[in-house]
């Protein structure tokens, strides 16, 4: 598996060591398959980042100077922010295998050199805070993809103008309906669609360049400094839009465990970075021959007879792009549910073979409210570049401080190392997010927005949990003291076995008092059940499992799961019979505990966000199929809790 190579790689570089990468017949396959997943956000910039900087409301006049300089702004971010930062550097930053922010995080509290909570805190807010702008970005993504493809039938013929907002909304509409199918069977094509995107806009773009050849002297970084120097402020809100080449970095990182580091640099370097290259400068090439053709220079390079083609192949290029976002902030909401940054939702596994390919309707259904929503408010892409940006810088500054981070305290580089080449990455980032920060009035306030709704959504149900988690146990029984007091209390035992879930493998569960008060009698055999959540993506099966025998037929058992995992109970019945402890699913009942929430108590956090955090637990999804346990054999217990 790729994750097993990032594993080796990553040991050998935690040592300083750098070992070149191995390409055999498996990594070449993978790299051809990541093109259909890893590069499609990327692949499709090529349809707006160029329009946004001539088109639009704070476009540049398309002259020489202004189109080489742009050109150059768009190589030099292209080469230093992807090729160096993300391929280069940042895909070395993996948790066995896996990469994302949440990743990062991760990393860094499993260090040897333990943070402060105070910098744990500060770093789990910045997770939570770029895990917003990534739920802005899947909103942005789809819309802004979708409607620059469709945009193009302008192109052919000015009569579909009036339609083109509502063919974007169709085909949103029919793009989120069936990703209850899931991507087993869709995935397929996308390597081929992706492979013939790229091979067409890179001939479409060279054949441009062959024409108009002086257009290579945007290789030369003097043309992007000369541009700010003659444009002043107004080529840093330019900058702005050519942040609009480089998105989609976070989800290449987001997907390092499904292909690995090796397969998604092949790709990108031998395939994608020279087609995304050819198709910038035939476009840059066709502005200088033509500057009036500012408007829609992406499908002004196709010929007329290919037009219509192009649309379609676009529309398909797009809606995978799109895929691949909808598809992450699956994966986002279920490690935010795993590590207690979210309520449960229902979760529904689309592959019986990747264990990755999920399905949320509640997300799928927002996220399709808010991509008509933000298609309708804006109507054009130029329009929704300027909340595109935004999104997309914010994510990385959060990325670039916890690579720094994580240099200084997991990999223990020197200072005088990690300043430097941190410090360029951050440059970059910087400079792009004050670009946008122009913008926000005009569209960049959206994932700021959206950013801020879902950082209170977690932290509040962080905080709840823990305040809820602290109330539980300040009123628990401890065990020992149930145990020594059972022999006395003459309860009967009946057959079978009785499994109690618990947030905390601490004390007596409060479901078990409920039942004995209640029901006057106890099984056979009694299972304290706590799942545990872990600051890894993985945890391997034979560190999952935790028993302690506390003696009288009771059992305490902590079960481990990483956050790109999801709990199954009846699966960790089956483990823990291969440790000894035998329970039968005829006659095993699951005791759950549901709490009524009351916020007249004396906990700290303010009222309004106590009773958020009520309307969410009450709204939370049902415990019995979240963790898969049969709904016949699970008894529900009711208590109210002040918080």
């Amino acid at each position: 598996m790729p994750s097993s190579n990032s594993e080796k790689d990553s040991s050998n570089e935690s040592k300083g060591e750098f070992p070149l990468p191995r390409f055999n017949k498996k990594i070449i396959f993978l790299a051809i398959a990541s093109i259909g997943v890893v590069f499609g956000d990327i692949g499709t910039s090529p349809l707006y980042a160029i329009k946004a900087c001539f088109h639009g409301k704070h476009a540049i006049v398309p002259s020489a100077m202004n189109i080489l300089g742009v050109l150059s702004l768009i190589f030099w971010s292209i080469t230093v922010v992807v090729s160096v930062k993300y391929l280069t550097f940042i895909l070395r930053a993996d948790n066995r295998g896996e990469g994302g922010i949440f990743a990062l995080v991760s990393l860094l509290n499993t260090s040897e050199k333990k943070l402060s909570r105070f910098i744990q805190a500060v770093l789990l807010f910045a997770a939570i805070l770029g895990a917003g702008l990534l739920y802005g970005d899947g909103v942005i993504t789809p819309a802004i993809s979708v409607l620059s493809a469709i945009e193009g039938l302008e192109v052919a013929t000015k009569a579909a103008t009036p339609f083109i907002v509502s063919l974007t909304c169709i085909v949103l509409v029919l793009l989120f309906s069936l990703q209850q199918k899931g991507t087993a069977n869709i995935g397929k094509l996308f390597a081929p669609i992706m492979v013939l995107w790229f091979l067409s806009i890179g001939f479409f773009g060279l054949m441009q360049v062959t024409r108009e050849p002086t257009v290579l002297l945007a290789l030369n970084p003097v043309y992007a400094l000369e541009f700010f120097m003659n444009n002043g402020m107004h080529g840093i809100v330019v900058l702005g839009s050519v942040v609009l080449c480089i998105t989609g970095c976070e989800a290449l990182y987001a997907d390092l465990g499904h292909f690995g580091r090796n397969a998604i640099r092949l790709s990108w370097f031998s395939f994608v970075f020279p087609s995304l290259l050819c198709n910038y400068f035939g476009q840059g090439a066709l502005l200088l021959a033509h500057p009036e053709m500012n408007i829609n220079p992406f499908y002004k390079l196709v010929p007329e007879s290919f037009l219509y083609p192009m649309i379609g192949l676009s529309t398909a290029a797009t809606i995978i792009a799109s895929q691949a976002l909808i598809s992450g902030t699956f994966s986002l909401t279920q490690q935010a549910v795993q590590l207690g940054l979210f309520p449960r939702v229902r979760i529904i596994h689309t592959s019986s073979d990747m264990q990755g390919q999920i399905y949320i309707p509640f997300v799928n259904y927002a996220l399709m409210l808010a991509c008509i929503g933000v298609v309708v408010g804006f109507k054009e892409s130029s329009s929704l570049a300027g909340a595109y940006g935004i999104a997309v810088t914010g994510t990385m500054i959060i990325t670039s401080l916890l690579f720094f981070l994580v240099l200084m305290h997991y990999r223990r580089w020197p200072l005088w190392k990690v300043i430097p080449l941190v410090g360029i990455f951050i440059a970059f980032d910087v400079a792009f997010f004050v670009g946008n920060t122009f913008k926000i009035i005009d569209g960049g306030w959206f994932p700021l927005f959206v950013a801020a709704i879902v950082a209170l959504v977690m932290t509040t149900w962080k905080k709840g949990r823990e305040e809820l988690y602290r109330n539980l146990i300040d009123a628990r029984l401890p065990i020992e003291s149930f145990l020594a007091d059972l022999p006395r209390s003459h309860i009967p035992r009946v057959s079978g076995t009785a499994v109690f879930m618990t947030l905390s493998p601490l004390g007596t569960p409060r479901t078990l008092l409920h039942n004995v008060k209640h029901n006057h009698v106890l099984h056979e055999q009694v299972v304290f059940l706590s799942i545990m959540a872990k600051d890894a993506p993985i945890v391997p099966a034979g560190e999952r499992i935790k028993i302690q025998d506390l003696g009288q037929g009771f059992y305490r058992v902590e079960a481990f799961y990483g956050f790109m995992q999801k709990p199954n109970v009846p699966q960790i019945m089956k483990i823990v019979a291969q440790y000894g402890l035998i329970t039968d699913p005829m006659t095993t009942t699951f005791y759950l505990g549901r709490e009524t929430l009351m916020t007249s108590g004396k906990s700290k956090m303010m009222r309004w966000r106590k009773s958020l955090f009520a309307v969410m637990s009450r709204n939370a999804g049902n415990p019995t199929s979240y963790f898969g346990i049969p709904a016949n054999r699970v008894v529900e217990l009711g208590a109210q809790v002040e918080l």
